[in-house]
């Protein structure tokens, strides 16, 4: 125990009420997706909560940060919208680990963040924030008509109030009306006293067939996402948010790699990192690896001891609670674009970028190409009027 407790103080791994406020911040995004995959798709819910819950605790450690582990979003939305098998998706996820790890290594990824300005970066935070805030605003918040509405409008006024607290961190305080609101509307206490028992991830065998097939379905999709998102804006937020501690384009891709070469084999989920989930964390105070690690054991108890029951447990957690906490998680990505404000050619693209990811399928792919060479062409002297 005494090994245990050096090595997370040596690695400044904290576990107080600001990093367990911090824990929440991603689950705003991460919790709809994977109930979403799992009650559409009939995943085994206790393999896929306890592998996000391991990968979590595992970024906690490897970073010493709240570097966040979330499902892969293109491909959870193909999965619930056409409710295809887990094998599919587990073969994708083996796929996009093996084709991220080719990037990695012979620094194909590298090459691609130094080619894309910051301005197309910034583009690309601010439209995830904004398709983030419409999802929470729209889906989310509005989910439980009038008494969705007056929860989640007491759990935002609990978050200005309380935002940037150290000693009372808003998060905390945004759970218990969660709690309570799930307690008196949502949850039956006999079903999950009736389930609660142990369970372990199933181990999965992957087919070629199902790792081609999922390549083409399911990770080509995603490739231009993760790329963008995954790597190359993550890898600017923890310039922005903690420039204490760098880290580079290929450790990102690494992890990202490891992750998904080692979820299918125990029929986990695809996963990857996320520029919106670091901004989460740090919104709601999380400042070091212990945010995560709380986050991912949440994960762990539901998958070990609930997984049975695992409908009525995720109601712990309403929507309209989830879109407040998703709302102030996009809000902090938005706020990025301030550092090119000042200059109207930035903010130019910045604002295109965010518009194209916002408006166009596949409108991260299409604003990175699309920015990256209008910042050519305005350093080249063409265009320069039209902006002006």
């Amino acid at each position: 125990m005494n090994a245990i407790k050096r090595f997370f103080t040596n690695n400044k791994i904290r576990f107080d009420r600001n990093e367990f406020s911090g824990s929440l911040g991603d689950i705003g995004t991460d919790l709809p997706l994977i109930a979403g995959m799992v009650l559409a798709c009939k995943l085994d819910s206790a393999s896929v909560m306890i592998m996000f819950g391991l990968m979590q605790v595992l970024m906690g450690i490897i970073y010493g940060f709240p570097m966040p582990v979330q499902p892969l979003k293109a491909m959870a939305v193909i999965m619930i919208s056409n409710k295809l098998s887990g094998n599919l998706l587990y073969g994708a996820g083996f796929a996009i680990g093996v084709i991220m790890l080719f990037l990695s290594l012979t620094g194909l990824l590298n090459l691609a963040a130094k080619a894309i300005p910051k301005s197309v970066i910034r583009g690309i935070q601010f439209g995830l924030g904004v398709s983030l805030a419409i999802l929470a605003l729209k889906d989310y918040v509005q989910s439980d008509a009038i008494v969705g509405y007056f929860f989640a409008f007491c759990s935002f006024i609990l978050m200005l109030i309380f935002l940037n607290n150290k000693k009372y961190p808003p998060a905390l305080f945004v759970m218990l009306v969660g709690m309570a609101y799930a307690f008196i509307f949502k949850i039956n206490f006999t079903a999950i006293g009736n389930s609660i028992g142990f369970a372990l991830p199933k181990v999965h065998s992957l087919s070629w067939q199902d790792i081609f097939l999922g390549f083409i379905v399911l990770a080509l999709p995603q490739l231009p996402l993760s790329v963008a998102n995954s790597v190359i804006a993550t890898k600017q937020t923890i310039n922005d948010l903690y420039p204490e501690k760098p880290n580079s384009i290929k450790k990102i891709g690494l992890t990202y790699s490891l992750m998904n070469l080692i979820n299918p084999f125990f029929s986990g989920i695809p996963m990857c990192h996320g520029a919106g989930g670091l901004a989460g964390h740090y919104a709601f105070g999380g400042r070091t690896g212990g945010s995560v690690i709380i986050y991912g054991s949440f994960f762990l108890a539901i998958g070990l001891f609930f997984s049975k029951c695992f409908a009525e447990v995720i109601r712990v957690f309403p929507l309209p609670i989830l879109g407040v906490i998703l709302l102030f998680e996009a809000l902090m990505l938005m706020l990025h674009i301030k550092d090119v404000a000042g200059n109207k050619k930035e903010l130019f693209v910045s604002l295109l970028v965010g518009l194209m990811v916002i408006c166009l399928p596949y409108g991260y792919v299409i604003g990175v190409i699309t920015g990256t060479l209008i910042v050519y062409f305005i350093n080249k002297g063409i265009m320069v009027k039209l902006i002006e």
